[in-house]
């Protein structure tokens, strides 16, 4: 509080006099309604809302000039407005000014509320505080519709302070960012909201990553540092292939290479860490789509961990008995190359992609490999044989019996993913190595053919469905537990009756946002979102979300407690009050 020649910044609010008799006031000064107090000498005006949840703060105790919200026992420095509890957040002061018995207030807007937020963000990643990021997220957003800010904050910190590398919580963030621009407005700050969150959980409590220095000097050319890091990750040693890979960005490496240098790396060994480990890779390729390959080597510097670490199929009992479907493999990869050269001048030409899809899904393993290379031979493309396969796999997850084990969605959701990821990789920079993902892949598929006996009959469309009272009901069929034949079936009912393919991906989209966070099931969604868009005005662009659609409501109902958090910070934000509904 000050004594001085008064501007035009300050209004009356108050008398003096009155407001040492009651000790505090609680004063409107449009838009805002302020509190008053009055310690010795000093005035002090401030928001009448806690920061913490809008609990109003004319009911708390100042002792000491320390005032103590008695919703949650948050605590303000009067004098400064400055939070003892970083999960409060700052409490917004107003300047004072006396002109003689007259209580003025400045009621000008905050400076760098956008910066202040930012910090914010940073607070609720660094303590994991999940309030903090809803409302950060949400003030962001405004400023920023895009979600780029906010997303790269998630991203660089995610990236720095995650020891054991790239992991659940970035992958997370960057599905819920790609579905964001398909969402409704009022559901993008949800799904960054619960992106960023993932983040904060995934690092909380564990070491940081001490990023490494490329080498010192003029470093090697991209393709010798490129063999030096599959050979690293081959001997599982982390640190030297991320060395390796961080001078291959410093040196000038580009895009394309660096990305063949990973998925090299990623299918050296079979379907690592049961294809998570591929899908990491693809998703850190995408963040950096999305916010600028200047952080390259920050980002990628959080991949060889997961890479040099991952379990490989090799091991693994399934890949080796009773069928070796690695040596199988290996035989099959030998001939890539000649089997490419051979199909070169009949691409373009390749129609056998349905009767690829039901070998996938039914033949045994030495006649699928036959005739994925012989869909080479004959001019299928890369990207084609790789959209073959992953659409094999979502057929699995949309004939998925529920008189299977509930875990086994997860298994028929690994394949599915590692084959889009493989695809999306192939459309980035089409490599021979890379190649050998599809093929993977396809083995993976083929090892699931247990999860569709008796398979699932696919839902039959209705032409003359309803379609806006069918989209009314999903969020409303998704309330309820197991309604998996019946999600499927509406989608395929929706689609059937022409009804528009980017409302249902908003529908789906903010039905996921409404759960609590499932790794694997926002994994299916996205992954699901971009197999339908890549189909799009051919006859199977509908069974992607059909997959989705099951897949999501076969994990639904939750109990919603981090969408209820975001719809807090969402009331603060707008300015509602939230104690009203505790008083009754």
């Amino acid at each position: 509080m000050t004594t001085a020649v008064l501007s035009e910044r300050f209004v009356p609010v108050a008398s003096l006099t009155e407001l040492r008799a009651a000790g505090r006031l609680v004063v409107h000064a449009d838009p805002h309604v302020l509190c008053l107090f009055v310690e010795g000498d000093a005035v002090y005006a401030v928001d009448n809302r806690c920061p913490h949840m809008g609990f109003p703060l004319h009911r708390g105790t100042v002792c000491d000039g320390i005032l103590t919200c008695h919703w949650h026992h948050a605590r303000f420095d009067l004098s400064t407005g400055g939070t003892f509890d970083q999960w409060a957040d700052e409490l917004r002061r107003f300047p004072v000014e006396l002109d003689g018995d007259t209580v003025l207030v400045d009621l000008s807007a905050p400076d760098d509320p956008v910066g202040h937020q930012r910090s914010r963000l940073r607070d609720g990643l660094e303590r994991d505080i999940p309030l903090v990021l809803a409302k950060a997220t949400i003030a962001l957003l405004e400023a920023d519709p895009t979600g780029v800010d906010a997303f790269r904050a998630g991203l660089d910190f995610g990236v720095a302070r995650r020891g054991g590398g790239w992991f659940r919580g970035l992958t997370t963030l960057v599905c819920f960012m790609n579905l964001a621009a398909r969402l409704d407005p009022e559901n993008r700050a949800a799904a960054l909201y619960q992106g960023l969150a993932e983040v904060a959980s995934d690092s909380a409590m564990g070491p940081p990553h001490f990023a490494l220095d490329p080498l010192p000097g003029t470093p090697p050319e991209p393709a010798r540092l490129a063999l030096w890091f599959r050979n690293f990750v081959e001997v599982r040693d982390a640190e030297g292939a991320e060395r390796a890979l961080v001078s291959a960005v410093r040196g000038g490496a580009s895009p394309s290479e660096l990305s063949d240098m990973l998925f090299a790396a990623a299918t050296d060994h079979r379907y690592l860490d049961g294809g998570h480990t591929l899908d990491f890779v693809n998703k850190s390729l995408e963040a950096l789509d999305i916010t600028g390959w200047e952080t390259a080597e920050a980002v990628l510097a959080s991949l060889p961990a997961q890479l040099a670490g991952a379990e490989r199929m090799e091991e693994a009992n399934a890949w080796r008995n009773p069928v070796d479907l690695v040596t199988l493999l290996e035989s099959a990869f030998a001939e890539l190359d000649q089997v490419l050269a051979s199909g070169s001048t009949r691409r373009g030409a390749w129609e056998g992609r349905t009767a690829l899809v039901q070998t996938v899904l039914g033949a045994e393993a030495t006649e699928i490999l036959d005739a994925l290379l012989g869909a080479l031979r004959s001019g299928a493309t890369e990207v084609e044989l790789a959209s073959t396969v992953a659409f094999a796999a979502a057929t699995r997850i949309a004939r998925f019996p529920t008189s299977n084990e509930f875990g086994d969605w997860d298994t028929a959701l690994h394949s599915f993913t590692f084959a889009n990821a493989v695809e999306q990789g192939l459309r980035r920079s089409p490599s021979l190595e890379l190649l050998r993902g599809v093929l993977d892949a396809a083995m993976s598929v083929h090892l699931d053919r247990f999860l569709n006996v008796p398979a699932k009959r696919l839902p039959a469309p209705e032409p003359s469905a309803d379609t806006a009272a069918l989209l009314t009901e999903l969020p409303r069929l998704l309330d309820r537990q197991q309604q998996v034949d019946e999600a499927g079936q509406l989608v395929a009912s929706y689609l059937g009756g022409r009804g528009d393919p980017a409302r249902l991906v908003a529908t789906l989209g903010a039905a996921l946002c409404r759960e609590n966070r499932n790794f694997h099931t926002i994994q299916c969604v996205e992954a699901a979102v971009r197999q339908h868009e890549l189909l799009v005005g051919t006859d199977e662009a509908a069974l992607p979300l059909v997959a989705a659609a099951r897949y999501l409501a076969s994990h639904s109902t939750t109990t919603r407690s981090q969408r209820q958090t975001f719809d807090i910070a969402r009331r603060l934000h707008r300015g509602e009050t939230l104690y009203e509904d505790v008083d009754g």
